[in-house]
């Protein structure tokens, strides 16, 4: 065993399918050594892990079913034993989510959790890099959304319509404690402990990279639709990041919080104390209201203008702590136990019926939106 970075890892089975023909796998005269491992069966520990990423992608779309089932039934009790509570968006928000975070995403974790993990290295991160994380993050996903916004527009310019953005209608008609106990508080715990924690610690010994690029792709297609998938996608990329290399789940949820928090209540909050369209309409078409609307919003819209200022700042700067970082090597991927060589990854991680059926069913459903 040999220490890499501080991560014990095996050095035969790290070096994968090259270290199978490697000299030093034998001794003298071509004989191998005592007490070496010897080569192993390449094609069977690709068999394995295929398997192994098949059972998890089965397990994801089993909850995810499970998850849609649970809501479905809770909302369709209610609406017929008291139809009343559904017309009220708080009620029926809470009819459809609370099944969710008691029964459907508990049992989607039983199912997971019977897959073999193990979890990364604990390594404590100092206050600059975690300010400096915090920054990258809050850039990154600022300038994703605005992104993901362009090209669903595109596609609606395309279809003759809109693309509904399902996170923007809902948190501008629920109340401000649904947004923060929804989004702030139950979304960031459940979401990083099932898309960091339980696929990180299934996926890392087939290497870090490919765990952190699973964990985003897997969190972005559960929410839907195109809109989150995009930004969803690099959030959950760097915090499946940070979980590989602290193996501290606290601080993923810390900063999902923190993303929630600003994208989802301060955003709203701010938006309920402006009037955006009709601050547009008057200035089309009257001066003079236009400047009587200020006057009586002007708190709202100095908050609006430092929000504004706030999320161009994190962009720049993220990008710039990125592009330094990189410049600096101090972002990289360790290999796992057993690692999966070019031209092994795909076959291996996505070629296999779980993850097809998973892909299949989530691209399905966020195409089914874009065509609503």
């Amino acid at each position: 065993m040999e220490e890499s970075n501080g991560q014990t890892t095996d050095r035969y089975a790290a070096d994968g399918y090259e270290a199978m023909y490697r000299a030093d796998w034998y001794g003298p005269g071509g004989m191998m050594e005592p007490g070496r491992p010897g080569p192993v069966d390449r094609g069977q520990q690709l068999k394995e892990a295929r398997r192994h990423f098949s059972k998890l992608g089965i397990m994801f779309l089993v909850g995810t079913l499970v998850i849609y089932a649970v809501q479905l039934l809770a909302m369709g009790g209610v609406s017929i034993l008291r139809p009343q509570w559904m017309r009220d968006v708080n009620i029926s928000l809470l009819v459809s989510l609370m099944p969710m975070y008691l029964i459907g995403m508990p049992i989607l974790i039983l199912l997971v959790r019977t897959i073999p993990a193990e979890k990364p290295q604990r390594r404590p991160i100092k206050a600059g890099q975690f300010l400096a994380a915090v920054i990258m993050c809050f850039g990154f996903v600022y300038i994703t959304n605005f992104l993901g916004n362009i090209l669903t527009t595109i596609i609606g310019i395309l279809k003759g319509g809109t693309v509904q953005n399902e996170l923007v209608e809902m948190t501008g008609s629920i109340s401000l404690w649904a947004i923060a106990l929804y989004m702030v508080i139950c979304a960031p715990v459940m979401e990083e402990y099932i898309f960091r924690k339980l696929i990180v610690d299934r996926v890392i010994r087939y290497g870090q990279g490919t765990a952190v690029l699973l964990s985003g792709l897997m969190f972005g297609l559960f929410h839907g639709n195109l809109n989150q998938f995009v930004y969803a996608f690099v959030l959950g990329v760097f915090l499946a990041y940070l979980y590989v290399k602290t193996g501290n789940l606290k601080i993923t949820i810390a900063i999902h919080m923190m993303i929630n928090f600003m994208g989802g209540l301060v955003s709203s909050a701010l938006m309920r104390m402006v009037d955006l369209e009709y601050l547009r309409l008057s200035a089309e078409m009257d001066m003079a209201a236009l400047m009587e609307y200020v006057s009586e919003h002007a708190a709202g819209l100095l908050a609006y203008g430092a929000f504004l200022v706030f999320v161009l700042g994190s962009m720049v700067a993220g990008v710039v702590i990125f592009i330094v970082c990189l410049a600096k090597k101090k972002i990289g991927f360790q290999k796992g136990s057993v690692a999966l060589l070019q031209g092994e990854r795909f076959r291996t991680v996505f070629w296999n019926p779980g993850m097809v059926f998973y892909c299949i069913f989530w691209i399905g459903m966020i195409v089914y939106q874009l065509l609503m």
